[in-house]
């Protein structure tokens, strides 16, 4: 328990300093409870955006991946590995850039030739090498990458079942199928991604996202330009206000917020008092009151 608290609270912080994930505002705890406070991204999610859309066009599809690459490699470069990378995990912010959240999954420590084995994530995001059991490194976010693109060019899922283990062999042995109006670019790209050898994957190599970020489809991408939030959105949520709720499904907003019931037979302070010191955090800098 301590070093997954240890971990999230890195990633927070780690957060605060690129554009392209969301950040930490504050962290407290009281006598049952662990409590962040994440900021609102209220744009809707690239899942609630692609289902109404059905597909994006190769360029606005190609802005939100360089966004989503200039993420994973900040991730990256800090030795950490994301491993849950959907739509439902992709948010918008009132100025139609891209928000990754949802770091439950992040495993840290894993830079170029370190890998991993725990066996997690979203059955139709899953690489082959985890489906294998075998250990797995930094390109299972490349594999991600790919699966996301291919939805959001192609309008579905590069392979899908509702049987899961028919699912994860088609994963494992299926071959890639494009629409027609697909560009030669496109298809290279996610042909590439979607590599199910991670040692031949894009962005396998030691230069992991400056591979992908040479890779022709993204050619006429000034990078710089996307890092510095330059680049025209293709994109900008009709937002009124910030706390806008427009782009979420009702079915989630009209939710009750539920609290997982405390243990009755102890508290925080009674036995996990050493797991937790330092724990309160404000991005302002400021203490907060207890």
């Amino acid at each position: 328990m301590k070093s997954h608290i240890h971990s999230l609270k890195t990633e927070c912080y780690s957060r605060q300093n690129t554009h392209f994930l969301t950040s930490l505002k504050y962290s407290f705890q009281t006598t049952d409870y662990l409590c962040f406070v994440m900021e609102y991204v209220n744009g809707g999610e690239i899942f609630f955006h692609l289902s109404r859309d059905r597909v994006f066009s190769e360029e606005r599809a190609k802005f939100y991946g360089a966004e989503i690459i200039l993420a994973l490699d900040y991730l990256h470069q800090q030795e950490v590995i994301y491993r849950d990378l959907k739509l439902e995990n992709l948010l918008l912010d009132s100025d139609g850039h891209i928000k990754i959240t949802d770091f439950g999954l992040c495993k840290e420590e894993i830079r170029f030739g370190t890998t991993t084995k725990t066996f997690c994530g979203t059955p139709e995001y899953l690489a082959p090498e985890v489906l294998e059991d075998n250990d797995y490194g930094r390109s299972v976010d490349w594999w991600g990458l790919g699966v996301v693109m291919y939805e959001m060019m192609c309008g579905r899922l590069p392979f899908y079942n509702r049987d899961h283990d028919i699912l994860f062999e088609l994963i494992l042995m299926d071959d890639l199928r494009f629409p027609s109006g697909l560009s030669r670019e496109g298809r290279s790209l996610l042909s590439e991604l979607l590599n199910k050898d991670p040692q031949k994957r894009l962005g396998s190599s030691q230069t992991d996202a400056q591979e992908v970020m040479a890779h022709r489809f993204f050619s006429n991408i000034v990078w710089q330009d996307i890092l510095d939030k330059k680049a025209p959105v293709p994109f900008k949520p009709q937002v009124t206000s910030s706390t806008d709720t427009r782009y979420f499904d009702k079915e989630f907003t009209a939710q009750p917020v539920q609290l997982t019931p405390p243990d009755q037979s102890s508290s925080i302070d009674d036995v996990s008092r050493p797991h937790f010191e330092a724990f309160s955090y404000s991005s302002s800098g400021s203490h907060l009151r207890r």
